[in-house]
């Protein structure tokens, strides 16, 4: 990346580095806060290993936070509950 594409904020479409992994319960759960206007929206992908197949599902609630660590700790606690409210219906097609 160039000094000028640096020093205004240029990325050239690189994305910020992603969070590794948190499992629970034979799920992973991979943080993932969305930027918005004012905060970081909760959102996460959780996946499972199904008979030889990765599941994947993501989650996207309504919680706003105004850093990226606290709103990553809450997607993460957020995934949590629902993997432990939903299971494997989590993949399940509606």
């Amino acid at each position: 990346m160039s000094f000028l594409s640096k020093l205004f904020g240029g990325g050239g479409g690189k994305e910020p580095a992603k969070a590794e992994a948190v499992e629970h319960a034979g799920f992973r759960i991979y943080p993932d806060p969305v930027k918005e206007q004012g905060g970081y929206r909760v959102a996460a992908r959780i996946e499972k290993d199904v008979e030889g197949e990765t599941k994947s599902h993501d989650m996207i609630r309504a919680d706003t936070y105004a850093s990226p660590d606290t709103a990553s700790d809450a997607s993460v606690s957020k995934a949590k509950q629902f993997i432990d409210q939903m299971g494997d219906r989590i993949f399940d097609p509606r």
